[in-house]
């Protein structure tokens, strides 16, 4: 087992040493061994479907017709979402969709809006 801490970047577990510096095969982040337990270990980066990283207050627009469970209403196609919150979780999204109210979303089926 290795001892060298996961990618603050990606939270890959494969790791590993190149001289002064830890790099991560997966993302390509390189970081040096302390960096990561001063920035807080903690911080999860969310990203949408496209690989973007998404933040607090971000707009977002869904890629895939959503049901909604429950209900025989269907969060459509190019619906924006505006002002998300990013929260802990399987559904990593927390926001309130216009017509529909709040709503907890998965970020892999939403894209970053351009404008």
């Amino acid at each position: 087992m290795s001892t060298l801490p996961p990618c603050p970047a990606c939270a890959s577990e494969y790791a590993y040493q190149d001289g002064l510096l830890l790099v991560c095969p997966e993302c390509g982040h390189e970081w040096a061994p302390g960096e990561a337990a001063e920035a807080g270990e903690d911080v999860k980066l969310v990203r949408d479907a496209n690989g973007n990283p998404l933040a607090d207050g971000d707009t977002v627009v869904v890629v895939k017709d959503l049901k909604i469970k429950g209900s025989s209403s269907v969060v459509k196609i190019g619906t924006k979402v505006r002002n998300i919150r990013l929260v802990d979780g399987d559904h990593d999204i927390d926001c309130r969709i216009e017509g529909i109210g709040p709503m907890k979303l998965k970020s892999c089926f939403v894209k970053k809006d351009a404008g």
